[in-house]
């Protein structure tokens, strides 16, 4: 991405006066979506995109009590203080470099990756990208990452406690997907999911051992953003919306591991396993969808077509999930990923 426009830069400063929620618990997407499109090759559609979605944005709460470094424990998975934290991180952000605030909050916000449907790890993710990026260190992408971080520590929700459960020593991670059981009850929220949770695979299946070494890690990720990614089209007919998120989730991990400290890397390999699999479990269907008069279309729309075709179709699709999941397929870039990809544009509601 050369947003040398400055529409991203513009499309966040926009969304800053937002809060990271409406309706007391739906995620605002407009920084995550606005993010992919530009990197996507589509920002002349940002500005649209945004004069439709600002419906959906609701001004930032008021704060509670400022976060302090020494009872910022007690605020901690507080959604009530997103404000509070928000405004902590920005005043973290000014004083220190911001991958040195990055790798001093990682390790603390990593245990509750679950938290507001995993949404918050997405968003700095896609901040982490940006600064990552040409002209990255910008006040607004500075100030994304501050938003990203502060809604992580709101809605910082740990997993319940699960039995491993052993796979095969040659388990990969479209095994271990397919292996993770489906919670009992598929009704209500992500968070009366999480609760029936209570066993979890093994992976990858190294038995007591875990992995240490980081670029094993980073090659542990990788395959398991392509697993999810590639699942999603025999898969999504679960919960077109949610399931996008055993791959998003990931791939946030993933797209910030450059900026973390190496020692970092295999922690964050486990957890994006364990919210992968959480989102698996929670939505997943009883059965993959038959290729003929499913997933048939796409897989051969996507065989004939590029993934800057692909992106666009997205795009101009402009549901904020789908947008955000052909990102992610994007970076996996294969025909399966563009076939994945095709079906979310089927499968989810259009919003232009």
């Amino acid at each position: 991405m050369n947003d040398t426009s400055g529409i991203l830069d513009e499309a966040l400063q926009r969304l800053h006066a937002s809060g990271p929620e409406r309706l007391g618990r739906l995620t605002n997407h407009g920084p995550m979506a606005v993010e992919a499109l530009v990197h996507g090759g589509q920002a002349r559609s940002v500005h649209r995109w945004l004069d439709y979605y600002r419906a959906k944005l609701e001004d930032m709460p008021g704060r509670v009590t400022p976060v302090t470094d020494d009872d910022w424990r007690t605020a901690l998975g507080d959604p009530r203080r997103a404000a509070d934290w928000i405004a902590y991180f920005e005043l973290k952000l000014a004083e220190r470099p911001w991958r040195d605030v990055l790798a001093a909050w990682w390790p603390v916000l990593l245990p509750g990756i679950a938290g507001g449907s995993t949404h918050p790890v997405i968003r700095v993710g896609h901040a982490v990208r940006t600064l990552l990026g040409p002209g990255g260190d910008t006040a607004p992408r500075v100030a994304e990452l501050a938003h990203g971080l502060g809604y992580w520590a709101a809605r910082h929700t740990p997993l319940p406690a699960r039995t491993p459960l052993a796979l095969p020593p040659s388990a990969d991670a479209a095994a271990a997907l397919d292996a993770v059981r489906r919670v009992p009850v598929q009704d209500g929220g992500f968070p009366d999911r999480l609760a029936q949770l209570t066993s979890v695979p093994i992976w990858p299946p190294n038995g007591d051992r875990t992995v240490t070494d980081p670029d094993t890690a980073r090659t542990l990720l990788t395959d398991l953003v392509t697993a999810a990614v590639h699942r999603y089209a025999t898969h999504g007919h679960g919960e077109p919306i949610m399931l996008v998120h055993a791959a998003t989730a990931p791939n946030a991990v993933l797209r910030t591991l450059p900026a973390l400290p190496r020692e970092l890397w295999p922690a964050s390999l486990e957890a994006s396993w364990a919210a992968s699999a959480a989102v698996t479990a929670a939505y997943a269907p009883a059965a993959p969808a038959a290729y003929e008069g499913t997933y048939k279309k796409a897989d051969e729309e996507a065989a004939g077509s590029s993934f800057d075709e692909v992106f666009a179709r997205a795009a101009a699709h402009g549901d904020d999930h789908t947008v955000k999941f052909a990102d992610t397929a994007l970076d996996v870039g294969d025909r399966a990923a563009r076939t994945a990809a095709l079906r979310a544009v089927e499968l989810n509601p259009p919003a232009l």
